[in-house]
């Protein structure tokens, strides 16, 4: 558990590397001008601390915060039914019909199943009647087997995968711990889950441009997710994503755009679709669609949709979401957690405000940019920039609106002359 010395130490931390919103958002000031937070609705629950991967652009074990070397390698009972009861009592104090909890590492079959089970029950048996659940769990697939998908199914627990494409050379940054890699393992646990639709949540893939975006659609789509998140690389404008040169959020002057090049001919590949109708939905390629339409976003990656998002870790301690991780040591600590604190309290930390302030928490250039409602800043973790925090455009910045231009012509193409 956190000391006061501990809060005061990390408050500290975070004034000094990310003056906004920690020194500079007043949340008092914004509850008493009567803007009410959103109840979190998606509750990341770390299941295990440690991974049996050691993937080369890892956020959590390659990032500058390392306190997952402290935290306990398993989360205990305790610490699975007091965050049910929190999850309960939150749910109950908003009037939630229903609740989303993601179980997530590490890996968090590296124990077996039984624990992600146990978690899932706890949350279950805890919720009020009537308040439905949706659990996933997110996993690398090296561990799956026909007997743990059983046992998931029984549950009611689907499986998301984390790959990089669909063949060993595309996930060459998947490698265990002796440098081997995960796809053989990984590749089975695919063709598993293409057999059991009712199991398969989809496709996580972080992108690479050193990967023929052609292959890699077309590799990920062979295996027959029901959805595919193709996601920019964390990074920011202090830790620059490879391919972009280094730069101040201030200087505006023309820069390659790689990944809204590599998205752009995804993009396509994806509008254009397969004959048969069998591609996969791409979030990010609705969303951005969806937005350029007038509907809201349903992700904090675009789009001004307040996030609705928390993370549990295995001591029970209640923190951001883990792009945060990239920032600075402990970026993504509260000083909170299940046993002192309601998840109420997170939502009057300054970093979880920031993120639902929706067009007033971005950057004044974002808040003028044509495409910046679409846009939304970006994924947040992306905006920080050492010493002056998270009010800036995102590093993407150029590569989203790149993206976003794109997908508009293609669909203004189709559109109606009214």
């Amino acid at each position: 558990m956190q000391t006061a010395s501990d809060d005061s130490l990390r408050s500290a931390r975070d004034r000094e590397f990310a003056k906004w919103p920690h020194a500079e958002l007043d949340v008092a000031a914004l509850r008493r001008a009567g803007h009410r937070p959103f109840p979190f609705r998606q509750f990341v629950l770390k299941v295990h601390s440690r991974c049996n991967l050691d993937c080369a652009y890892c956020v959590i074990y390659q990032g500058e915060d390392a306190s997952w070397r402290k935290r306990p390698t398993r989360v205990a009972p305790g610490v699975m039914r007091q965050t049910a009861a929190r999850i309960a009592e939150h749910a109950e104090t908003h009037g939630l019909s229903e609740v989303r909890i993601d179980l997530h590492g590490g890996e968090p079959l590296l124990s077996g199943p039984e624990t992600a089970l146990a978690y899932t029950a706890a949350v279950r048996a805890a919720l009020p009647a009537g308040v439905a659940l949706r659990t996933t769990v997110q996993s690398n697939g090296t561990l799956l087997t026909e007997r743990t998908l059983d046992r998931l199914a029984d549950a009611g627990i689907r499986v998301g995968l984390s790959l990089d494409g669909g063949s060993a050379h595309l996930n060459r940054r998947r490698v265990d711990r002796a440098g081997r890699s995960s796809w053989p393992a990984a590749e089975r646990a695919a063709r598993l889950l293409a057999d059991r639709p009712e199991l398969y949540a989809g496709i996580l893939c972080a992108i690479d441009i050193t990967s023929d975006p052609a292959e890699v659609y077309a590799s990920l789509a062979e295996l027959r997710p029901p959805r595919l998140d193709l996601l920019l690389p964390h990074a920011n404008w202090s830790s620059p994503p490879p391919g972009l040169p280094a730069r101040a959020p201030a200087v505006r002057t023309a820069v390659p755009t790689p990944y809204g090049d590599w998205l752009a001919t995804a993009f396509d590949l994806w509008w254009d679709g397969a004959p048969d109708g069998s591609q996969p939905r791409v979030r990010l390629f609705t969303e951005v669609v969806a937005l350029l339409l007038g509907v809201p976003s349903t992700t904090e990656s675009v789009g001004l949709s307040p996030t609705c998002a928390v993370v549990v870790h295995t001591d029970g301690s209640v923190e951001q979401i883990d792009s945060l991780n990239l920032a600075y040591d402990q970026a993504t600590a509260t000083g909170l957690d299940v046993f002192g604190h309601t998840f109420d309290a997170a939502l009057d930390h300054p970093g979880i405000v920031a993120r639902q302030l929706g067009l007033e928490g971005l950057a004044a250039e974002c808040r003028a940019c044509p495409v910046g409602r679409v846009c939304g800043g970006g994924n947040y973790g992306h905006r920080f920039s050492r010493g002056t925090g998270f009010l800036h455009p995102s590093v993407f910045c150029a590569d989203l609106e790149r993206l976003i231009r794109h997908a508009a012509g293609r669909l203004s193409a189709v559109m109606p002359p009214d």
